[in-house]
């Protein structure tokens, strides 16, 4: 079974109008509303790629009872634990420029981590669990080492999907899989990423530090799969980008999918990039026939020796 955790989930209310003007009445044209959180995006498409998932986390209020509904409409199952306060709201204004205004996660309690350490305590050998997104203020980060390490010893999967300091400590238990994009691997190493061969370079260092695979996402510049087998380079498909949120996830879920599916590593990061693509060229998540449509274009080469360079 694969399990998501997003902690800090929201209802995403989209707003499209042809400009925006501050202090004035603005009507919108057209409005969304859909669950969003890196975890709750990586659970909608594994979904559509046809792989089940049960997406956990931290839920609470009538926007929590919306996100839950909405998810069981998707058929995906759910576990989450129920908060004191309300799940918040983000707003985006979809304008001439846009504008977005992120709701405060509600506090959790060592009562409410305590009920999600026992759903991760129920993990068995070769289960997922995706670990995606920041902590609320309110949660230490001694409290993802401690969800890492239950999967280091049921043997599950660990997939993070995280950023700074934390990302580091958290190698140190073996994850399955980490996927930073170029930016959060240059803050990791104080650098800052350029080509392909530095990233290649600084994903393998990550690998040698506990990783299994780190996938390095690098927008329409493609990505770098780095494991014990070498470092491996895919090519970015042609596309006109329309929307990068979900991308990322997508990459994720589609590289799980793959995998849980019997496909090797290379392959399983091809499908994944042709996931991410997927959603880049839609305004929503991507749906399956998108991701075959895009996998005849996803070139993945090895890198030779000199070309992996910090």
């Amino acid at each position: 079974m694969i399990y998501t955790c997003t902690f800090s989930p929201s209802i995403d209310y989209t707003t499209y109008l042809p400009s925006f003007k501050t202090g004035r009445l603005n009507r919108a044209q057209e409005v969304q509303l859909e669950p969003g959180g890196k975890g709750i995006n990586v659970s909608r498409v594994l979904a559509r790629l046809g792989s089940d998932s049960t997406a956990l986390g931290l839920v609470g209020g009538f926007t929590g009872a919306f996100i839950k509904d909405f998810l069981e409409a998707e058929g995906i199952r759910t576990g989450f634990v129920q908060t004191d306060g309300t799940t918040r709201i983000n707003v985006k204004i979809k304008a001439s420029v846009e504008t977005e205004l992120n709701g405060p996660s509600p506090d959790v309690t060592e009562q409410q981590m305590k009920a999600l350490q026992e759903k991760v305590a129920n993990l068995a050998a070769e289960d997922w669990f995706v670990l995606a997104g920041s902590l609320p203020g309110s949660v230490p980060d001694s409290f993802y080492e401690e969800l890492a390490a239950y999967c280091q010893e049921r043997r599950a999967h660990f997939v993070l999907d995280t950023s700074g300091p934390l990302l580091l400590r958290l190698v140190r238990q073996q994850p399955f899989l980490i996927k930073p994009n170029a930016e959060e691997l240059g803050d990791l190493f104080s650098t800052e990423i350029r080509t392909a061969g530095q990233a290649a370079a600084h994903a393998q260092e990550l690998v040698e530090q506990g990783a299994r695979h780190v996938i390095v996402s690098m927008g329409g510049e493609g990505a770098v799969l780095a494991s014990e087998d070498g470092a491996f380079f895919a090519e970015a498909p042609q596309g006109t980008v329309i929307n990068t949120v979900g991308a990322g996830d997508s990459l994720v879920a589609g590289f799980i999918s793959a995998y849980a599916d019997g496909a090797d590593p290379v392959e399983a990061f091809r499908t994944g990039v042709a996931s991410g693509s997927a959603t880049a060229f839609r305004p929503d998540l991507c749906e399956r026939t998108d991701v075959e449509a895009l996998l005849t274009q996803i070139r993945v080469t090895p890198f030779e020796e000199q070309d992996v360079k910090k």
